[in-house]
């Protein structure tokens, strides 16, 4: 399998709604409103890394990277996800490929570090580890996992942008 990842375009938006929809439906620990997130995350401009993978010009997977605030005024922080991948195509590696190349835009924009919420043993491959010094309020902390891109690591609350408490698209969106 041939997969290509970029940067989203404005003519991909729909397909990422859809594939984020799909790739959610079926997930026990979703809200099912990650699709939502998505569009919220764009409209308010909190979206700085949207990436999608493409195999045969398909969308077939998809991350998102926006800022967090931390309480102690830390900045150059942000949040991973959502990150989707069509059912199909799950188990080959696109998340894994979506992960490297989110990390490494990250990176090229010398963010200070990333945060996530998700299952520790997957994401614990990219580095990723729990600490209690960085606290996602109502979350199991060995779930809210850190990775961080220097020896600096905050110590606080935090709190990803507001497009999380999405429960909709804006008509303008989708």
């Amino acid at each position: 399998m041939n997969i290509h990842i970029r940067n989203e375009q404005m003519a991909d938006i729909q397909a990422i709604f859809d594939l984020t929809e799909v790739a959610f439906r079926e997930q026990e620990y979703s809200s099912h409103t990650e699709q939502f997130i998505v569009n919220a995350l764009r409209d308010s401009n909190q979206l700085t890394v949207s990436l999608v993978a493409e195999n045969d010009q398909n969308i077939v997977g998809h991350i998102a990277l926006s800022p967090v605030q931390i309480s102690d005024r830390t900045k150059g922080w942000y949040g991973l996800g959502p990150i989707s991948v069509l059912p199909k195509y799950q188990a080959q590696g696109i998340g894994s490929q979506l992960m490297k190349a989110g990390l490494v835009a990250l990176k090229d924009l010398q963010a200070a570090g990333c945060v996530l919420l998700g299952d520790p043993q997957y994401y614990g491959r990219f580095g990723f580890k729990a600490d209690t010094r960085l606290i996602l309020e109502g979350v199991p902390a060995e779930y809210f996992q850190i990775l961080t891109f220097s020896e600096i690591v905050p110590t606080g609350y935090v709190t990803y942008a507001d497009a999380f408490n999405a429960t909709e698209s804006s008509p303008s969106t989708v």
